[in-house]
């Protein structure tokens, strides 16, 4: 049988605990919600759904085809020069997903005979971009700039340096300023991912580049996700121009995809410029995440401290995080589990997202079910 193999690798998983399962979510749902990356709790705010009811209503249910065909509106190139000017950059490039963001810049900036020099924490999308380019890829231990500076010493040709500004398993932050000089020692680019940063690090949520002094540089290029703080959908590319004039031309992820639907790029446009005016939620869902696992640790759980909006708290084993996820979810708490694979150092964990609108009595309410159901 083709595919027969498939079944052996079923068994194997679910020995290991580590079955994963669809489940649909009703539009409206009595959980409380401290799964989802909506940190500035806009996914459903009125002038978000109004953005992309309004650009579908202009621009149809799709964009049609790929940007350099048809898949380019008037709608994205705004979204792309408010991003840029946001975050402090000189020019921004949409994608499809964030996921396809991370592929076009590790891909198209390491090119043959390039070194990538990537860290051990970093997410699958950049782990992905790695294996897709042509250069060679050097893994180095996690957040430490002395084995980024070991790595290039290595290498006499182009290199890249490769994280995330905040890892999404713990809520770590990277050390980007360090990372940055070491780049600097050895005339490398660095190319950090900022989805978990944007809308949360940084002056008025304008990520953790913003704020580490990097935004506007000529040797960092920023990848971000529409997803999370702005609530929406697609990914963006942040950087100088010529990069971002580069990755048109070469970046496959661009070239060969279709463009992000008109109602995406419209709900996110949306929340930037809601998040302009309320620059005070960014602050905000970094206090809940910082009075989440105050309340968690004193409750006697291993939490981590968050950087971010991010709160991870370990459990003993996977199957008990699954456990404890599904207990959690029938006392009206939904919350995320990492297991293996999606966890660089194979401990499981409980994953809460700290949004911007929790109130007291939610963030209360989460840490005394999440301890009820502790297995």
């Amino acid at each position: 049988m083709a595919f027969g193999w498939i079944d052996e690798q079923a068994e194997l998983r679910r020995r290991a605990g580590l079955v994963r399962t669809l489940r649909p979510r009703p539009a409206e749902s009595p959980l409380l919600d401290l799964a989802s990356n909506d940190y500035l709790g806009l996914a459903r705010h009125p002038e978000v759904t109004e953005g992309a009811a309004r650009a579908a209503r202009a621009w149809g249910g799709g964009a049609t085809g790929s940007r350099l065909v048809t898949g380019t509106t008037e709608l994205h190139t705004e979204l792309e020069r408010e991003l840029a000017d946001f975050c402090g950059v000189e020019a921004a490039l949409v994608f499809s997903s964030g996921y396809a963001a991370n592929l076009a810049a590790v891909t198209a900036l390491a090119p043959h005979g390039s070194l990538i020099v990537s860290d051990a924490g970093n997410h699958a999308s950049l782990i992905d971009g790695c294996r897709l380019a042509r250069g060679t890829t050097q893994v180095v231990a996690h957040s430490d700039p002395d084995a980024v500076r070991k790595a290039l010493q290595t290498h006499d040709g182009p290199a890249v340096v490769v994280a995330d500004t905040v890892f999404s398993v713990d809520g770590d932050a990277a050390p980007l300023a360090r990372f940055a000089e070491a780049c600097r020692e050895h005339g490398a680019g660095l190319v950090v991912d900022d989805a978990h940063g944007l809308g949360v690090l940084g002056a008025g949520g304008r990520g953790a580049p913003h704020a580490a002094g990097l935004a506007g540089a000529d040797d960092v290029v920023v990848t971000v996700t529409l997803s999370k703080s702005l609530g929406s959908q697609g990914g963006a590319v942040l950087g100088p121009a010529l990069v971002i004039d580069h990755l048109v031309n070469a970046a496959r992820t661009f070239i060969f995809d279709t463009g992000l639907a008109p109602a995406a790029a419209g709900a996110a446009l949306a929340a930037l410029r809601l998040l302009r005016r309320e620059p005070e939620r960014a602050a905000r869902a970094r206090e809940v995440a910082s009075e989440l696992h105050a309340r968690l640790t004193a409750a006697g759980h291993q939490a981590v401290r968050p950087d971010a909006a991010v709160v991870s708290v370990r459990a003993p084993s996977p199957e008990e995080a699954v456990r404890w996820a599904a207990e959690c979810r029938a006392a009206g708490l939904a919350v995320g589990c990492f297991r293996p694979p999606s966890v660089p150092d194979g401990i499981s964990r409980l994953r809460l997202t700290a949004r911007a609108d929790l109130s007291e009595g939610q963030i209360e309410r989460a840490v005394r079910v999440i301890g009820e159901t502790r297995p």
